[in-house]
């Protein structure tokens, strides 16, 4: 691997400049979060935190992705219904319903 260094100065308040070809290696843009860790052997890493667009924030709760999973394990199990409309997807939902209406 080809060692490059890049320098830059502590400022007040901890604030660095992170060096242009290290921006564009992260694909890091001005108002982007940044994540610094450190390995097993001490050295400090840093990685862009990718961006959630506020309108999909949901999908990227707890809730969302256990559904997610869950979802993704019937459709592996084979756990799944396929329709070709959607009024026949809307009566098998009815049908459902029915059913369980039937079991309470």
């Amino acid at each position: 691997m080809n060692k490059t260094i890049y320098k830059s100065r502590l400022r007040t308040k901890g604030q660095i400049t992170v060096p242009q070809e290290i921006r564009t290696l992260l694909g890091a843009e001005e108002g982007d979060d940044l994540l610094f860790f450190t390995d097993e052997v001490g050295r400090v890493l840093v990685s862009r935190l990718p961006t959630i667009d506020p309108e999909q924030a949901w999908f990227w709760s707890n809730h969302w992705q256990r559904l997610e999973l869950e979802a993704q394990d019937d459709l592996r199990a084979g756990r799944v219904v396929e329709y070709s409309s959607t009024a026949e997807a809307l009566a098998g939902r009815d049908d459902l319903e029915a059913g369980n209406d039937a079991e309470d």
